[in-house]
């Protein structure tokens, strides 16, 4: 290997650095360390002119190291290796000292402190430097193949846009129809348009387009490899009715079973043969395997022969080249300790009330109760929302039942955060009642006002010029019952005094949160979740709709709360960054990956098991009539993040750019400093 020619450039970023770290002494300090040819300042570095200053110093005096003290390589590094490439320099022979974040930003008040700080950490970059060697960026051919992992608004979305680019698309739902939830709304506020409008709207597109894949009643039950490449098997569990099915009604009709109504949130029963609700696709009947007691009347009813009770699990096999995540939410479900829900028939959940109010649920769109029209009507907003994990409210104004607690997190987790549409679809929902019954008394017990999305903050002003009633509270409002009727008290912390209002109807505004069964893809998809358990985003603001795994995306509500409105922008954006790698047809990734030194590796195989990549495997092979063991190493799936190495007792797999001798480099030279 040459002898190191390094050039050491210091920069001043304007007064962030130079403000606090002396620059020029800096500047001197990295002039007299061993194999440094040039070192000098700069008021901005990754300014062009500071840019051109290093080309010009590479051809001029013949540099082959680079080294910058500026800012953290998160922000410039990309841009100083792009200036060693046009410099005819490999980039990899590049190191950075971070001497903003790291020193004068953390030492405003220490200027001489942190000016040695400085001259560390330039000489321990220095120490690396001199071992530097020039890498290639690997290439892997991309499987022009997406997967949408599912079927609501946002994951349809994802998917006819991918489709409409040309690629070949797969949707996974879990349930017998796609839709999600959003398909079950009423109507959207500011359009004329219910829920089930915009999912036909889509699932036509979608349905007539030959680049589109559709499986319902399937999950994932593996998933391997790593972007461009992921290995995927579908489990498809049997509908029970093929495509010769003419949604004719005659089976149910016959059917003898009847459980409850998962579409209606269970306001009414459904046969344990059943199409899911209007407009469901595909649109033909499904059994329900938990439920159906194998009688066979359906099947004598059917008079197309469409079903088949017969029917057998099938599992398909498939290469994705990117995935995108769009597993939606569950709605929080309050305990019979929570507002009495479960204890009295008019304590129901906003979503309960959309499909009340759907000309296609349960009623026909009539508001009924206990077959009344209810006049006086309460809602309770952020249940399951902005509160600490445990139920805040008991029945009977008592305290919460003993053990409440432990079932409320063992069933799901209660948010601390805003679940973001139930504030603009409560009001919603409160103004449509009052424009059907003019004379009824509806009351908003609210902790925040939310309504940011567009038009809704003037939705909620005309609220108030309706004479909806709007109440603040802190402490959870208390339910009791005297006769037929509920009765609600809550503290008004605006006029500071405890209300107590009788009902006919108590409307939850409950939450969202994350599927009961997330856990079980999070296992597959190797994507972490964040505190509130939906899954997380590489960066909130740099890679918001991507995972730390390569390739793999997050669209609509899987990575928490959203509208519609946001889930369906959310899903075109995901498909965007998604097509990427699919347009390419080949990815390129980054050198700094692990590598095996076959010499020194023994099999020991004690790198496998920290692996959380699972890069690692454990292979033989014939070395001169003996059988030998060692490992193989997946570059696309591995992540450089050094574990292998460290645990390694036999020098045999390094990660290349931080190799044990460059890290023992910049040990020594802190130690020695």
């Amino acid at each position: 290997m040459e002898e190191p020619r390094i050039g050491v450039y210091v920069c001043n970023c304007g007064t962030n650095i130079a403000g606090t770290v002396d620059v020029a002494e800096v500047s001197k300090y990295a002039g007299t360390l061993p194999n440094v040819t040039v070192a000098r300042d700069y008021v901005y570095m990754c300014s062009a002119p500071g840019q051109d200053l290093i080309k010009n110093d590479i051809k001029e005096h013949g540099l082959n190291r680079i080294v910058v003290a500026s800012c953290s390589p998160r922000m410039h590094e990309p841009t100083f290796r792009g200036v060693l490439e046009e410099g005819g320099l490999n980039p990899y022979l590049f190191e950075m000292a971070n001497i903003r974040e790291h020193c004068s930003w953390v030492h405003t008040h220490e200027p001489k402190r942190a000016t040695e700080k400085a001259k560390d950490l330039v000489r321990i970059a220095v120490a690396k430097a001199r071992l530097l060697e020039p890498l290639q960026k690997i290439r892997i051919d991309v499987t022009q193949r997406a997967l949408i992992v599912g079927g609501g608004v946002s994951g349809l979305r994802a998917c006819l846009d991918l489709a409409e680019r040309g690629f070949e698309v797969h949707v996974v739902e879990k349930r017998p129809t796609v839709g999600g939830r959003a398909a079950l709304i009423n109507k959207l506020a500011h359009v004329e348009k219910k829920g089930s409008d915009i999912f036909k709207s889509i699932i036509d597109e979608a349905a007539s387009n030959p680049k589109v894949n559709i499986h319902t009643n399937a999950t994932l039950s593996t998933l391997d490899g790593y972007i461009g490449n992921y290995a995927v098997k579908i489990n498809r569990k049997p509908r029970f009715v093929n495509e010769s099915c003419n949604a004719c009604g005659e089976c149910a009709t016959v059917c003898p079973i009847e459980v409850p109504n998962e579409y209606e949130y269970n306001l009414n029963k459904r046969k344990a043969i059943y199409i899911p609700f209007t407009h469901a696709y595909p649109s033909r009947y499904v059994i329900d395997a938990d439920s159906c007691n194998r009688c066979g009347k359906c099947v004598e009813a059917c008079k197309e022969n469409a079903i088949d009770l017969d029917q057998e699990p099938k599992e398909l096999e498939l290469i994705f080249g990117t995935i995108i995540l769009a597993t939606g939410y569950d709605p929080y479900e309050p305990s019979k300790d929570e507002y009495s829900y479960g204890l009295y028939d008019n304590v129901i959940t906003l979503l309960q009330l959309e499909r009340l109010l759907d000309e296609n649920g349960p009623t026909k769109g009539e508001l009924t109760i206990k077959g009344s029209h209810p006049e006086n009507i309460v809602f309770i907003s952020c249940v399951g929302s902005m509160q600490e994990p445990k139920s805040e409210a008991s029945a009977d104004g008592g305290e919460p039942a003993e053990g409440l607690e432990k079932q409320a997190e063992a069933e799901q987790r209660v948010q601390t955060n805003c679940s973001r549409m139930c504030c603009a679809a409560s009001i919603k929902n409160m103004m449509e009642i009052k424009e059907r019954n003019p004379y009824s008394s509806i009351y908003f017990l609210y902790r925040d006002i939310r309504t940011y999305g567009r038009g809704d903050e003037q939705m909620y002003k005309a609220a108030g010029e309706e004479f909806l009633k709007f109440i603040r509270y802190e402490e959870p409002p208390k339910i009791s019952t005297s006769s037929d009727n509920l009765k609600v008290e809550v503290y008004d912390t605006l006029v500071q005094s405890t209300l107590e209002i009788p009902t006919d109807l108590v409307v939850l505004a409950v939450g969202m949160t994350p599927p009961k069964d997330i856990e079980d893809l999070q296992d597959l998809v190797r994507v972490s979740r964040s505190a509130d358990g939906f899954f997380q985003e590489a960066h909130a603001k740099l890679r918001p709709l991507e995972t730390a795994t390569d390739g793999i995306y997050l669209t609509g509500v899987a990575q928490g709360p959203k509208d519609i409105v946001e889930s369906v922008a959310s899903g075109s954006a995901a498909a965007a960054k998604a097509s990427i790698p699919l347009a390419k047809g080949e990815m390129e990734l980054e050198p700094t990956k692990s590598f095996v030194a076959f010499e020194a590796c023994d099999g020991c195989a004690m790198c496998i098991d920290p692996c959380t990549q699972e890069a690692i495997t454990l292979i033989e092979y014939m070395w001169k009539g003996d059988v030998k063991k060692t490992i193989e190493l997946n570059e696309a799936k591995c992540v450089g993040c050094g574990v292998c190495q460290a645990t390694c007792p036999k020098r045999g797999i390094f990660v290349r750019h931080f190799t044990l001798d460059q890290l023992s480099a910049m040990v020594e030279t802190t130690l020695s400093g």
